[in-house]
């Protein structure tokens, strides 16, 4: 079994995505209900049909929980595989937890004001902890 300070991150981050999932779950239910939308089962349904619809903040936590299901996917590949690797230099698992950290902020202020000025930022920096993290897998497979 892996055992590595590396895994703490990923779990950290899957927890906080099934939090916004059931954040999404309750503001979206909450301004449907408001909304008086009648919701018909046999005609299935997407949650983009609700853009436009609804409040647009009630489509914020949806907005968010997309994001958590997409570059967080790399990063869990890349944190997994330096865990595989054995890779958990005391440096990357401080990348992984700065990532983490900083996608929740991201959620947070998505989740609260939606301002790009903000968020964007949040992204970058994100990004080149993801960014790090790769290229010290790519170094330790190049020098293993």
């Amino acid at each position: 079994m892996i055992s590595t300070a590396l895994l703490g991150p990923v779990v950290a981050l899957v927890a906080w995505s099934i939090v916004i999932l059931f954040v999404l779950g309750f503001i979206r239910f909450g301004a449907i209900k408001r909304a008086g939308i009648k919701v018909d089962p046999s005609r299935g349904g997407r949650g983009q049909d609700l853009e436009g619809v609804l409040d647009p903040k009630a489509n914020w936590p949806a907005h968010n929980y997309a994001h958590l299901m997409e570059q967080p996917t790399l990063f869990y590949a890349i944190v997994l595989t330096l865990a595989i690797m054995g890779f958990d230099h005391h440096f990357n698992v401080l990348l992984a937890w700065a990532y983490v950290a900083i996608r929740i902020v991201h959620s947070i202020v998505q989740l609260t004001v939606n301002d790009l000025r903000i968020r964007f930022p949040l992204f970058v920096l994100s990004t080149l902890c993801l960014a790090a993290l790769t290229l010290h897998a790519g170094i330790a497979l190049l020098h293993g």
